[in-house]
């Protein structure tokens, strides 16, 4: 089956609606699928609930659609490098469901996996258990999870084929894979598009049973948040 549409708002096409769950991959700004986000933008659906680490920064990555109001609820675990988020937070606008990071990787993992839950210590005696299961194993408090769904995962990888398979490039992995497992559509976009057979199996990340359209992205920033640089040693003649 050939799973390949020509761009990102084609592979939209008729999935998109308004008040559903979208999950995102990447880590801050790397590994996001930028054609994706900016086609959902551009295609006006409202009232969405994103799943993602992060909220993206003002004016890039999921931060377009936090300016346009688009989304109503976040489910995150970093959302620092956003003004525009800290805003609409505050002012009541923005739903917001903090996760602990690694909880939020295994919720997404747990719902790809067809898991009813699972028991994390993180958490334990903090907000983020408040109104959830507890119970003690071996000695350690506990508090019950629960897996994350979605109606869509958007995905960004280095390497795809026309079947749907999947290689992501070293950290830009974060993220991507669980949620490729986790939804009822998933979409990629990568950046390079090639012929069935010229991945190598044992390295393909996302077997292609799990992605249902596939495209090859265009126009990447691949923007960096902080750039942190040592001092370069001073010329010697």
């Amino acid at each position: 089956m050939n799973k390949v549409r020509a761009n990102a708002s084609d592979a939209l096409q008729g999935v998109l609606r308004d008040g559903m769950t979208i999950m995102a991959g990447g880590f801050g700004l790397c590994g996001i699928p930028e054609n994706l986000i900016t086609a959902i933008r551009d295609s006006g659906v409202k009232d969405l609930t994103f799943v993602s680490n992060n909220a993206g920064v003002d004016e890039f990555g999921l931060g377009l659609l936090l300016q346009t109001r688009q989304i109503k609820k976040m489910i995150s675990s970093y959302v620092g490098e956003n003004k525009t988020f800290e805003r609409q937070f505050l002012d009541g606008v923005l739903e917001v469901e903090l996760v602990p990071q690694g909880t939020l990787a295994e919720r997404i993992r747990a719902g790809g996996a067809g898991l009813g839950g699972f028991y994390t210590p993180t958490g334990v005696g903090t907000q983020v258990a408040e109104g959830k299961e507890t119970r003690v194993i071996d000695g350690i408090a506990y508090v019950l999870e629960m897996p994350l769904k979605a109606d869509l995962a958007i995905v960004k990888a280095h390497q795809g084929d026309p079947l749907g398979n999947l290689v992501y490039r070293k950290t830009a992995r974060n993220f991507n894979p669980m949620m490729a497992t986790a939804a009822k559509v998933t979409i990629a976009e990568v950046e390079e598009l090639v012929e069935v057979g010229d991945l190598d199996p044992d390295g393909v990340h996302t077997p292609g049973v799990f992605v249902q359209r596939v495209f090859q992205g265009v126009a990447y920033e691949k923007r960096i948040e902080q750039r942190t640089t040592r001092p370069r040693a001073a010329a010697t003649v």
